[in-house]
């Protein structure tokens, strides 16, 4: 084609202009899930350097073409290394939206109507009590609610308690001079699970420096599964709602109440 003519060498036809738009909005995709975190200058770099093969080879430059392919053969398993924890989520993130989770419930739990992810209403009032009343006392808290994944590495992380949720025993969890209030706990299908368990550190750079390392910790469990978390900031005395990554302020019961539901299955 005509119009095609004057990029010279590169000599695209319709198809190689398509495969070029595919390739751009998968760069595209790949670049918003990492923004925010350090892997997007390494994107960026490798992005750079297959431009620079793609010239170097059209321009016959045999030299420069054969070092350029060295490093990205070396390259690419250095990637798996370096973007692992994005693999991991990426991965994640396919099961969830495809319906493959490693939940599992045992015949009790489906013996007693336990969903292993919806809170009730009576569970979710006194969950929401419960974070309030910590954030007028100031207590620190950090409150994992299970879904479709089972988190199970982060449950057996932390101490079993299998209990139900009630007010006063979550805020004797959280109270600083107990045993189990450094950590998470985990809630799933009107069980609190496990306490004291540990959940992993979001790689973002970009969260405002007024967000502690609990926050940190609810972003990334978020991040890496299909969980909601709440935290209960001590210096603040404030209460956010993490979903997906995004931190959510939370000014009223109601609207905590209304968060909770928002998974609850019909």
């Amino acid at each position: 084609m005509m119009i095609l003519d004057f990029l010279g060498f590169l000599h695209l036809s319709l198809a190689d202009i398509a495969d070029i738009l595919f390739v751009a909005l998968i760069l595209y995709a790949v670049f918003n899930w990492l923004k925010g975190s350090s892997a997007v200058n390494i994107l960026l770099a490798i992005v750079l350097l297959f431009i620079i093969r793609i010239v170097a080879v059209a321009l016959n430059m045999k030299l420069l073409s054969a070092l350029l392919d060295t490093v990205i053969d070396v390259g690419a398993i250095a990637l798996i290394v370096i973007f692992q924890p994005e693999i991991r989520q990426f991965l994640s993130r396919l099961g969830r939206s495809t319906g493959i989770t490693g939940e599992k419930l045992t015949f009790i739990d489906r013996l007693l109507g336990r969903s292993g992810h919806a809170l009730d209403d009576e569970a979710s009032k006194e969950l929401a009590q419960a974070c309030f009343d910590m954030a007028e006392q100031k207590t620190g808290a950090l409150i994992v609610l299970r879904h479709k994944n089972s988190l199970q590495d982060i449950i057996d992380s932390g101490d079993i308690l299998d209990s139900d949720v009630r007010c006063r025993l979550i805020e004797n969890i959280f109270f600083k001079n107990s045993p189990l209030h450094d950590g998470a706990v985990i809630i799933g299908g009107n069980r609190i699970i496990a306490a004291r368990c540990t959940l992993p550190i979001t790689e973002r750079t970009d969260l405002p420096a007024k967000y502690g390392m609990r926050h940190k910790a609810a972003v990334g469990i978020s991040e890496r599964s299909d969980a909601d978390v709440i935290v209960v900031s001590e210096q603040r005395g404030s209460i956010s709602f993490v979903r997906e990554g995004k931190l959510i302020p939370v000014g009223s019961i109601s609207e905590l109440r209304h968060l909770l539901d928002y998974k609850k299955e019909g």
